[in-house]
């Protein structure tokens, strides 16, 4: 079975306007990972013996980890009956700016979104992984079968890309600014 998205005019203004509300999310997340991370990896003697050293193991010990999920989006028909829900399930605070509900799920937990995009897929939840190049990272799921759902699309806060796995899962690839265009 082959499926097929295109995105509309107004959804593409509506993920532009997701990535201004959602960078700082992202990129707390991000931070948030890092921070947790350094804080579980590292003793307290390789934290003195690292001022001394010229390599620094949490650079090395990084190439071992894989990338983070640092964002997530529900989609949905009825926007505002989805948002009292998960607001009343979870606590979630949801803030709605413009066509999405900006999520912020508590103390250790990343951010995420509702949206209706008035178009098929109509419900799905999928996760956004921060790479550090979309190319090469939508040509290494092709290689191992899965496809390009939605083509790079540049954001105020990098470039975002969907794509699908064999099973036909939605994942959301996504390069920051700070990682080079390639």
């Amino acid at each position: 079975m082959k499926t097929h998205y295109t995105l509309k005019t107004g959804t593409l203004i509506h993920l532009i306007l997701f990535a201004l509300a959602a960078g700082a999310g992202i990129l707390f997340a991000t931070q948030k990972t890092v921070f947790s991370w350094t804080a579980t990896t590292i003793s307290a003697k390789e934290q003195v013996g690292a001022a001394a050293e010229p390599t620094n193991s949490l650079q090395q010990e990084k190439k071992k980890m894989g990338r983070p999920v640092v964002h997530f989006e529900i989609g949905c028909r009825d926007q505002a009956k989805t948002n009292e829900f998960y607001s009343k399930l979870f606590d979630w605070q949801i803030q709605q700016l413009g066509p999405a509900g900006f999520i912020t799920t508590g103390e250790g937990g990343i951010p995420g979104h509702t949206t209706s995009l008035g178009h098929e897929p109509h419900n799905y939840v999928t996760v956004y992984v921060q790479v550090d190049d979309l190319k090469a990272y939508l040509e290494k799921a092709a290689a191992l079968g899965g496809k390009m759902l939605v083509p790079p699309v540049e954001i105020p806060t990098g470039r975002f890309a969907w794509m699908a796995d064999p099973e036909g899962n939605i994942i959301g690839l996504m390069q920051p600014k700070s990682a080079p265009a390639k």
